[in-house]
């Protein structure tokens, strides 16, 4: 049984179901529909594909994610950031809602999909550490702004030209204004308005479908598609989806590429941090492999690829909503695809009304949501070299683009690593009276040193990228003793790796001192540090007797050999004092 559930993860609820979980189960399963219907038609609308698309891909894969996710409680489905990356990256080589365009968007769904899956088998879950969550909470509010403006045309009526530049979209706008649809606006502005009321003062109520249902008995009985010009869905194709293989195109792949990679990451983002998020809510976060969930994903994109779906991930709200209504396995999302099921099956003749202002309205509610102001105030409380990678990367998806945006930010991430890296963190040590502990003398004033002796400790791991930094700052701090250099300790405790060019240049420094006659000692050297000195020789060239398990021991080692005493030992500020 145990083989079964590392193949089908869903074996370990299925074979072990408990009936008091049915009722939860299938409310939440019918709530997460209720609330899915009108967002996978918005989505889709956001994408550039027809509305039934969005329904699409709310069946098949929600059934393959139940299979074979790690997730009691994640709805997967469409969601906006997929949909705004989806609409750049297909947007590029075709018309919206073209049938070519539908063709690429549903062959994108099958490339995220073998790259999550490839991903998720050889167990490269670790590549989402690349995004930092500053670079991601930067990208997303940024995202957020463009996937918003980007409903103005819907909202307000207007035909404007597509863009992921949102000058440029608020430029057509305020250009075009004199055109707006006042019966347009107004469901538009009324549908938010009702949003933001119910989900302040009613937060488990269905609040999408709430304006879905008012807005379209609104046009059909005032017949405002005809007398007002509202724009409304149309006609909505019935029936499931059917089995196709996506059309592959060598070309289209090639020009797709980024796009897949980029939601390939993204989506995997999204969807890891709310299952971690909520199974740990239910003590369940050690369940959720990072590496599983790829390979789920994965499936769920190429499963509905097959049935004419664009790309979907796990989505915030949905999960929320989902968790709340009471979902307690995967049957509730068995229960949803269903439900959407039946949807498309008899139910797709009520859409015809639905104006797309409200479309437009359900999408600006959800994504305005996901500014993250709260996570400017914190990083400028706590680390403001990471707000910099915030903003950076906010300010470059505004200006050059979705794609383009994470890629500055994923890059300045790395610089940013490049850059702290190589110039680590390092302390000059000092002893606690009274104490064998040393410390940090900035830190710690009333930190003794003895006279002549220097006692460093570098917080990285040593490598080729910092080897400069040591013999610098090495010159430096001698340079601000009182006087002549009598012995050198290297508090190596943080050192985890030592890389040639380190062991070259430490043998250097090593090769210094000994020829002025000054002796150094390394303390509390790890394991692995020590076998690179070994086989290098640095070992015998230090000597084993100055190899100590801790500073005190070396300050002890340091004292008898300069014939000094740690009673001579002096508080930093005394030192700076004299």
């Amino acid at each position: 049984m145990s083989q079964i559930a590392k193949i089908l993860p869903s074996w370990e609820w299925i074979s072990n179901y408990e009936r008091r979980n049915l009722r939860g189960d299938l409310t939440a399963g019918f709530t997460t529909a209720v609330m899915l219907i009108p967002q996978g038609m918005a989505y889709a609308m956001l994408a550039g594909l027809p509305p039934i698309v969005g329904l699409y891909a709310s069946t098949v894969p929600l059934v393959i994610y139940a299979l074979f996710g790690t997730s009691y409680r994640l709805a997967v489905g469409p969601v906006a950031m997929v949909s705004l990356l989806t609409a750049a990256g297909v947007g590029a080589i075709a018309e919206g809602s073209t049938v070519a365009y539908v063709s690429y968007a549903v062959l994108l769904a099958l490339m995220v999909g073998v790259m999550q899956l490839g991903m998720g088998l050889v167990r490269m879950g670790f590549l989402t550490n690349f995004l930092s969550h500053p670079v991601l909470s930067g990208f997303t509010s940024a995202a957020a702004l463009i996937i918003g403006f980007s409903q103005l045309k819907h909202l307000m009526g207007l035909d404007l030209e597509r863009s992921k530049n949102i000058f440029y979209i608020l430029q057509q706008a305020a250009e075009n204004i004199g055109a707006t649809q006042p019966a347009t606006l107004a469901i538009g502005l009324g549908s938010i308005a009702i949003l933001l009321l119910l989900k302040r003062y009613r937060p488990l109520a269905p609040r999408a479908l709430a304006v879905v249902v008012l807005a379209t008995l609104v046009v059909w009985g005032l017949g405002l598609h005809q007398s007002a010009h509202v724009a409304i869905v149309g006609d909505v194709p019935a029936g499931l989806p059917g089995f196709a293989m996506p059309e592959l195109s060598w070309e289209a792949i090639q020009k797709l590429l980024p796009t897949a990679v980029t939601i390939s990451l993204v989506g995997f983002m999204e969807s890891i941090a709310v299952a971690k998020k909520v199974a740990t809510k239910h003590g369940r976060g050690d369940a959720i492999d990072s590496d599983k969930e790829l390979i789920g994903l994965g499936l769920a994109n190429i499963g509905g690829s097959l049935f004419g779906s664009y790309p979907v991930t796990g989505g915030f709200s949905r999960t929320a909503v989902n968790e709340q209504a009471g979902a307690k396995t995967g049957l509730a999302g068995l229960v949803t695809a269903v439900v959407i099921g039946v949807t498309l099956l008899f139910l797709t003749p009520l859409f015809y009304y639905l104006p797309k202002a409200v479309l437009a309205a359900i999408i600006m509610t959800a994504v305005f949501g996901l500014i993250d102001l709260e996570e400017v105030r914190h990083l400028w409380k706590v680390k403001r070299g990471d707000l910099a990678l915030l903003g950076i990367t906010f300010i470059a998806t505004l200006l050059l683009g979705i794609e383009e945006g994470i890629l500055v930010g994923v890059g300045a991430s790395l610089l940013w690593f490049v850059f702290r890296s190589t110039n680590p963190h390092y302390a000059v040590l000092g002893r606690l009276p009274g104490t064998e502990t040393y410390r940090n003398i900035e830190r710690h004033p009333q930190a003794g040193r003895i006279p002549g002796v220097l006692a460093l400790r570098i917080d990285s791991e040593f490598y080729f990228g910092n080897v400069s930094f040591l013999k610098e700052t090495l010159a430096e701090e001698e340079a601000k003793l009182d006087e002549p250099l009598r012995a050198f300790v290297l508090d190596a405790s943080s050192i985890n790796q030592l890389d040639s060019s380190a062991d070259t240049a430490l043998r250097q420094v090593v090769d210094s001192y000994h020829d002025r006659d000054i002796p150094v000692y390394l303390a509390g050297t790890k394991g692995p540090v020590l076998d690179v000195m070994k086989r290098s020789g640095l070992w015998y060239e230090v000597g084993a007797e100055h190899f100590t398990h801790d500073v005190h021991s070396a300050i002890e080692a340091v004292c008898r050999d300069i014939d000094a005493s740690l009673d001579d030992a002096r508080p930093a500020a005394e030192s700076a004092a004299a």
